[in-house]
C-alpha cells in the first residue's frame, strides 16, 4: 500500500532522503517531548473531537468534520467548529466565521475551508485561529459548546482530545512511504498509534479487495484500532451567474443533472487533487469541454476570472463546473463569470461501516444514543 505518491528526480533523491531523516527525527523528538511532559498539552473545558491526517494533500478532512458536527447535532450536543482559517486574513489573530446565526467573515478572512463549512452548517458556530488552544478558548468563552470538532489537528498535540481520527485515502494511504520532502507524509506512519481510530477515506465504489487490503494493513500497524470504510458521494447545485447571490442556489436532484449532461460544461479548480475533481466531474456525466487547474488554495483574481471566461467561450461551454471550495474562494467581490456555475460538493459515506462509527462516536462521548443522518 505504499505507492508511488511523490517521486523525486533521480538526482535530486539522496539531498531529499537527507531532509526527510532530519524532519523525521525533529518530529519524532516533539512527539517524545509531549509524550513525556516537556511539552505540555493543555485541555478544554469540553469535550474534544480532533480530525486529521498523516498525509499533506487532501484525504476529506473537512467533509468528514461537517459530517461529524451534524452527527452531534443529532446526538443533541452543542457544537462549535475549530479550525485554523489557513491562508485566511484571520488566521493570526483569530475570529469567529460564523455564530450559528449569520456569517461574520467572507472567504478571503476566513479562509476557503471555514467559509466553506460556515456556509453550509448555518447553525453550527465556526472559528478560526493559527493557534487552535486560544481559538478553542474564544469558542468555549463565546458559544459554550458542549463538543469542540477540530480540524486539521492530528499534529497540533498543545490540545488535548477525547477523540482523535486520523484519515487515510484509502487507494494510497501513505504515498511513496517517505516524509517530507521526499514523500507526503507529515509524521512516521508509527504515529497511527496516537489515533483513536481510522476512517479510510476515498475507498472505490465496488471494490472491496482494495479497501479490505488496506484496512488489513491499518490494523497490523495499529493493533486494536477500529478502521472504518467511507466513499465520497458529490451533490451538486447550480448558481446563475451572480456569484454573491445565496438565494439563486439550486440543489440538483439527478434528474436536474441528467438534463443538464446535454450541456458542455468548463471546469476549473485548485484543489490539491485537481485530477480527481476531473474523475467526478466525467463520472457524474457531463460532457467535459476541458478544464483549467490552479494551485491549491489558490485566489481567484479578476484576471483569472477573465482567463476561464475566454477559454470556456472557445470550448463551446454553456455552463462553467467548478468545486465547494473553490467556489468559497470566488465570494470575495462582486464578481461575475459569463455562464451559470455548477458546484460540486462531496460528502463522505460510510456505507457498512456507518452504525459502528456512530456507536464509536456515542460509546467515547456517552450520553444519549445518535440517530443516523
Amino acid at each position: 500500500m505504499f505507492g508511488h505518491g511523490r517521486q523525486p528526480l533521480a538526482s535530486s533523491a539522496p539531498l531529499l532522503q537527507i531532509a526527510s531523516v532530519i524532519y523525521g527525527a525533529v518530529q519524532k523528538a516533539r512527539c517524545a517531548a509531549y509524550r513525556h511532559g516537556v511539552l505540555a498539552s493543555a485541555g478544554l473545558p469540553c469535550r474534544v473531537i480532533s480530525v486529521g491526517n498523516l498525509t499533506v494533500g487532501g484525504t476529506g478532512k473537512t467533509p468528514l468534520v461537517m459530517y461529524l458536527a451534524g452527527l452531534l447535532r443529532q446526538m443533541g450536543r452543542s457544537v462549535t467548529i475549530v479550525s485554523r482559517g489557513y491562508k485566511g486574513a484571520a488566521e493570526r489573530q483569530g475570529a469567529v466565521v460564523s455564530d450559528g446565526q449569520s456569517l461574520l467573515l467572507d472567504a478571503a478572512a476566513a479562509g476557503d475551508e471555514p467559509y466553506m463549512i460556515a456556509h453550509r452548517l448555518r447553525d453550527i458556530p465556526v472559528v478560526v485561529g493559527k493557534k487552535r488552544l486560544a481559538a478553542g478558548m474564544l469558542a468555549v468563552d463565546r458559544f459554550a459548546p458542549e463538543v469542540i470538532v477540530l480540524d486539521d489537528a492530528m499534529q497540533h498535540l498543545r490540545i488535548k482530545r477525547d477523540i482523535d481520527l486520523v484519515l487515510l485515502d484509502c487507494r494510497l494511504p501513505f504515498g511513496n512511504g517517505h516524509l517530507l520532502p521526499r514523500g507526503i507524509l507529515r509524521e512516521p506512519v508509527s504515529s497511527l498509534a496516537r489515533a483513536d481510530a481510522c476512517l479510510l477515506t476515498r475507498c472505490p465504489a465496488g471494490d472491496d479487495q482494495t479497501s479490505t487490503s488496506t484496512a488489513a494493513l491499518i490494523r497490523q500497524l495499529a493493533p486494536g484500532m477500529p478502521v472504518f470504510r467511507s466513499s465520497h458521494v458529490p451533490y451538486c447545485y447550480r448558481i446563475e451567474k451572480a456569484l454573491r447571490r445565496p438565494a439563486a442556489e439550486m440543489l440538483l436532484t439527478t434528474t436536474d443533472i441528467d438534463a443538464l449532461n446535454q450541456r458542455r460544461v468548463f471546469g476549473f479548480s485548485g484543489i490539491a487533487r485537481n485530477d480527481d475533481f476531473h474523475t467526478t466531474v466525467k463520472d457524474l456525466g457531463f460532457d467535459a469541454a476541458s478544464f483549467m487547474e490552479f494551485d491549491d488554495h489558490h485566489r481567484y483574481s479578476a484576471a483569472d476570472l477573465e482567463r476561464i471566461a475566454a477559454a470556456s467561450s472557445r470550448a463551446g461551454a454553456e455552463l462553467l463546473i467548478t468545486t465547494e471550495k473553490d467556489h468559497a474562494r470566488l465570494q470575495t467581490g462582486q464578481r461575475r463569470l459569463p455562464l451559470d456555475l455548477i458546484v460540486v460538493g462531496i460528502k463522505p459515506w460510510l456505507a457498512d461501516d456507518e452504525a459502528a462509527f456512530i456507536a464509536f462516536i456515542k460509546d467515547r462521548l456517552g450520553g444519549e444514543s445518535l440517530e443516523k443522518v
